[in-house]
């Protein structure tokens, strides 16, 4: 067995534990195997590619997050799509809730590009990263809650690495926001109790550290008009004169 890659829990808080960085917490992201259903079902659909995609090599591993050291403001979101993070190897990058994502930060100067297509397509994110509460694609869109626990020292090594910059976190998503507390927590970040409820437009501050909800872009709140340009444009202005004001 590679002591290089998690097979189980400990292993991922072991391995996150000892990231320095965020080049060496994305490096041992890419390679966890801590969630057996998770695996072999991203796996299963690197090796059998949907039909538009057959000519294309899938990523068919976990995705680490993306953006720049010392960013401001972090954006944490569901999980990657099979089709999407899962084939080109880049969160939100390559689906309909990844057009919708980037097209909001283009038009809020928080990207150079309105859209992400693939891991090399030039785009670049300015004081933002984008990060997910589980790195890897579940099936039906779905982990489980034992996934998400598993998954979480990734993503508090993340926010623990970002901390001395961090002012905002966008939280696509009820998923995201039940993961996000006690990551937190786990940071040293003191949280309230009980924990905020999730809507669309939440506030919580947290001293120097405010957490803004936000409707997640997938197509069921993006086709039924759920979530609209205007309100994800108001959560990343907020974002900006949050992360401005600090």
């Amino acid at each position: 067995m590679d002591d290089r890659v998690a097979h189980s829990p400990d292993e991922v808080r072991r391995q996150a534990a000892d990231c320095a960085d965020l080049a060496a917490l994305d490096s041992a992201v890419s390679g966890c195997r801590a969630c057996p259903r998770l695996v072999a079902w991203r796996e299963q659909v690197a090796r059998t590619r949907r039909a538009a995609y057959a000519d294309e090599e899938y990523w068919g591993r976990p995705v680490p997050g993306f953006g720049p050291d010392g960013a401001s403001i972090t954006v944490v979101g569901l999980a990657p799509a099979a089709h999407g993070g899962n084939r080109t190897g880049r969160v939100f990058t390559g689906d309909r809730s990844g057009d919708w994502l980037f097209a909001a930060l283009y038009r809020a100067g928080l990207a150079n590009q309105p859209t992400s297509v693939s891991a090399v397509d030039g785009l670049a994110l300015r004081g933002l990263r984008v990060a997910a509460a589980v790195r890897c694609a579940p099936p039906a869109n779905k982990p489980t809650p034992a996934e998400r626990d598993t998954c979480r020292p990734w993503l508090e090594r993340e926010l623990m690495i970002l901390l001395p910059a961090l002012r905002v976190v966008v939280v696509l998503g009820g998923f995201g926001w039940t993961a996000l507390w006690p990551a937190l927590a786990g940071c040293g970040v003191p949280v309230p109790k009980p924990r905020p409820v999730f809507r669309h437009g939440a506030e919580v501050a947290l001293g120097g550290l405010t957490v803004l909800g936000c409707y997640h872009v997938s197509q069921q709140n993006t086709f039924t008009g759920r979530l609209t340009e205007p309100m994800l444009d108001a959560i990343f202005g907020r974002a900006l004169a949050l992360s401005d004001a600090s």
